[in-house]
Order: C-alpha cells, then sequence, then structure tokens
C-alpha cells in the first residue's frame, strides 16, 4: 500500500517508516496537517496514519478535509488523555485509532485490517459474504454461519451498516445518525438498546464475538469473529 504518515514527532516517523517499507509498503512523511494535506492531493495515498495534536491544521481538521475529499481509510494516533479529540475525529470519519504507547505489531496489524477492509467494500454488492455473514440486501435476510436470523427493520439497518463498514470504530453518534437520521443524534438509548437486541441474536452463547464496544466511543464490527486482528 502507499501509506502517507503525518506525526510533528520525527523519531516516531522514522520508526513507522522504517518498520511499513519493511513490510512493503510505500511511505511519505508529512510533520503537519496542511504539509499532508498537499501530499495527499498530489500522491492519493492509499492509507493515512495521523497524529491528533500537531501545530496549525490538527488531526480532525486533516481527517475532515481528507473526507470531504476521498474515502481512503483514516487511522489516528493518540494518547490517553485525547479522548475527546479521538472521538471528534471518528465523529469526522477517521476508521480506526492507536492508543500511544503502542506496538509495531499492532499498527502493523491494523494496517492489514484496513487493507482488507478496502478490498471488500469496493463494490457496494446487494449480496454481501462477509466472513460469517451473508447479508441479502434486497430481500433484508441476514446468514450467520449459514443460519438464518430474523431481525426487525431497524436491527437490520444496524447489521448492514456494520457489515458495510466492518473493522472500522464506529462512534455512538455515527451509528445514531445512520439508523435514525440527525433526529436520533441525542438518544444514545436507542443505540444501546437496538445493540442489546442484535447481538441475542447474532451472537454465539451471549458473549460479545462481532460487535465489539470501544468503550466511551461505540462499537467495531469484527465479521470473522474477535481473533481477526491476529490473522496475517
Amino acid at each position: 500500500m502507499r501509506i502517507l504518515i503525518v506525526d510533528d514527532e520525527p523519531q516516531i516517523t522514522r520508526v513507522l517508516r522504517t518498520s511499513l517499507q519493511s513490510n512493503g509498503h510505500e511511505v511519505m512523511v508529512a510533520q503537519d496537517g496542511a504539509e499532508a494535506l498537499a501530499k495527499f492531493m498530489k500522491a492519493q495515498p492509499e492509507l493515512v496514519i495521523t497524529d491528533l495534536a500537531m501545530p496549525g491544521m490538527d488531526g480532525i481538521e486533516l481527517t475532515r478535509e481528507i473526507r470531504a475529499r476521498s474515502q481512503v481509510p483514516i487511522i489516528v494516533l493518540s494518547v490517553r488523555s485525547q479522548d475527546a479529540a479521538k472521538v471528534a475525529a471518528l465523529d469526522e470519519g477517521a476508521d480506526d485509532y492507536i492508543t500511544k504507547p503502542f506496538s509495531i505489531q499492532e499498527l502493523l496489524a491494523r494496517v492489514r485490517v484496513q487493507s482488507r477492509r478496502m478490498v471488500a467494500s469496493e463494490v457496494q454488492a446487494s449480496l454481501i459474504e462477509l466472513g460469517d455473514f451473508r447479508v441479502d440486501v434486497e430481500r433484508h435476510q441476514v446468514l450467520v454461519r449459514d443460519v438464518e436470523v430474523h431481525l426487525t427493520p431497524k436491527e437490520f439497518d444496524l447489521m448492514l451498516y456494520f457489515v458495510r463498514n466492518a473493522d472500522r470504530v464506529l462512534t455512538h453518534k455515527v451509528l445514531l445518525r445512520a439508523v435514525w437520521g440527525a433526529a436520533g443524534a441525542d438518544q444514545p438509548e436507542y443505540l444501546r438498546v437496538l445493540v442489546a437486541q442484535l447481538r441475542k441474536k447474532i451472537e454465539p452463547g451471549g458473549e460479545p464475538q462481532y460487535i465489539l464496544s470501544e468503550p466511551w466511543i461505540g462499537y467495531r464490527f469484527e465479521p470473522a469473529g474477535t481473533d481477526k486482528l491476529t490473522d496475517s
């Protein structure tokens, strides 16, 4: 993949560049959001990894600017004290986040996930087969491990949004707007109830394997279960 790294700390960009290049990726580096946006427009990278706290244009504004132009995957880097900024970036369209400090193996795993997601989402098909799931959009039919589950219209809307955004971190606000529109944005209890109902129907043994909670942020849908991130 052609990857753009955005961070104002040279030691971090140096380590990331070396690790990603050693795994066969083409890497370019920017030190702030303005430089990153210019390089993005010129080189059209296939993945962006950006810090949040940067001088001038920060990671949130950069995410907003990129998302207005492209659906390229965006992974944000943050420290634990930046939870509000992390949620804001995800609300603006970032796909995933990694909390500093992080291991290179975790980063490479996240990159692999986004690479698989790009391939899976190239076509907005009416029949989606992904991991343990088979979703027939026109018939409103969902099969989990070849067993049909019967969903209400809202449960199906949520399931379909999860499938079409597999492996992404989806904030509460994003999911509320996707299922209920602008009117549901301020009703988080709607989402909690609907997720609980959907989990009862698709999760084996009642333990979350597919719809994973991201504390204080939202949810992530893993179509092949929780061991997916360890795949090489």
